[in-house]
């Protein structure tokens, strides 16, 4: 069956349930493949709202893999059906239903802002307020589950405030019962090794960049935005699944600002433990001084021909301080990882002797990372004074 004809099955269920509904077409020229489909999107209008504000659902025809997301879309009517039903909306809610979850969602988000290309792509009959906030639907197996994944990362390593993602964790775990995930870290037992784990899993995507769902096309607009993926086999079904997105967007839907008191910088560790943007900025700034300092010093040395003969000797010597000073960092972090630390005669427990650890661990690459930004810059003055 063709994208129309689904979408023209879809528009009656919507329209029937009492909600405005638009479509959009679209075509796109990438690396020399066409995508071209057309969008299905209803709006949910709010009974005690003024049209200002929105939530967006969106259920993709296809996720990000290429499968079918049955149940996904199924849940969105139904949600939808069920949202209509009650008055104390005070935000628009907006179903959207693209063919998939790349090219679909983005040439909707990008008409909606007005920042398309009127040749390719086409302008929305209907449009709402501010969207606040967007969230993705990526259930294609139709078994019970026994967590659900969330995945946040968004195009060139840009983030959704952090609060998004609490509110889903207390959602889920406080009222359901049901394990979160992130990062692909389903069996994450707090230790040491997961942590660091799924914190490097996040720098690795946030450094490439690239979409990992339809959530993605969202944050560029200020959108915060994720994707629900259930995971696992358990039993956990569609009503759990469905509570989960009710619950959110009630909490949503009590906003009366747009998501900013938590952080847009984080490396996650774990589902509810972070490193904010404090903690791991100074490593780069003092990195970005290294540069300054050592272009200044070249500029220094362009016009002394006298030292030249010594300035070939840099280079060498510089590689072999720099790697001492690394070698040397190992020391403390050694000493301090092989001692023992009594309160009042008693050992700690292990888990505090493992954080103690991650603390010694932290302050050895500190140490590193201190000895290269201050030291290397400078070596080329203690090589030229001598």
């Amino acid at each position: 069956m063709s994208n129309n004809k689904i979408n023209d099955h879809l528009d009656s269920m919507l329209s029937a349930i009492g909600i405005k509904t638009g479509r959009q077409n679209y075509t796109y020229h990438s690396a020399g493949d066409t995508y071209t489909g057309e969008n299905l999107y209803g709006i949910l209008q709010a009974p005690r709202g003024d049209a200002t504000e929105a939530i967006v659902l969106v259920a993709a025809w296809q996720n990000i893999d290429g499968l079918l997301n049955r149940n996904g879309v199924a849940l969105a009517l139904t949600l939808m059906r069920y949202f209509k039903r009650w008055s104390l909306w005070s935000k628009d809610i907006i179903i959207l239903i693209p063919p998939n979850s790349r090219t679909g969602t983005q040439a909707w988000v990008d008409a909606y802002h007005d920042a398309h290309d009127n040749q390719k792509v086409a302008s929305l009959p209907l449009k709402s307020g501010a969207l606040q906030v967007a969230v993705a639907i990526d259930y294609p197996s139709c078994q019970s589950f026994d967590g659900i994944h969330i995945i946040y990362d968004g195009i060139n390593g840009q983030l959704p405030n952090l609060d998004l993602i609490n509110s889903i964790v207390n959602v889920a775990g406080g009222q359901m019962g049901m394990r979160t995930a992130i990062q692909g870290m389903h069996s994450h037992d707090d230790s040491y090794r997961d942590r660091l784990k799924t914190i490097f899993r996040g720098m690795l995507k946030q450094g490439l960049g690239i979409g990992t769902g339809p959530h993605s096309s969202f944050i560029p607009y200020h959108v915060d935005a994720v994707t629900l993926v259930p995971y696992g086999e358990g039993w956990q079904d569609e009503m759990a699944m469905g509570r989960v997105i009710e619950g959110t967007f009630r909490s949503l839907n009590n906003l009366l600002e747009h998501l900013h008191q938590s952080f847009f910088f984080y490396l996650l560790m774990q589902r509810d433990r972070f490193v904010s943007i404090g903690t791991y900025l100074p490593s780069a700034m003092l990195l970005a001084a290294n540069f300054t300092i050592m272009a200044i010093s070249l500029w220094v040395k362009s016009g002394q021909s006298a030292l030249l003969a010594k300035g070939e000797k840099l280079e060498s010597s510089q590689s072999g301080i720099v790697a001492g000073c690394h070698a040397a960092s190992t020391v403390p972090l050694s000493v301090f990882n092989g001692l023992d630390y009594p309160v009042s005669g008693i050992l700690l427990s292990p888990p505090r002797e493992e954080l103690l650890s991650e603390v010694h661990a932290c302050s050895g690459a500190l140490l590193t990372l201190w000895q290269y930004s201050y030291f290397q810059p400078l070596l080329p003055f203690f090589v030229f004074a001598h």
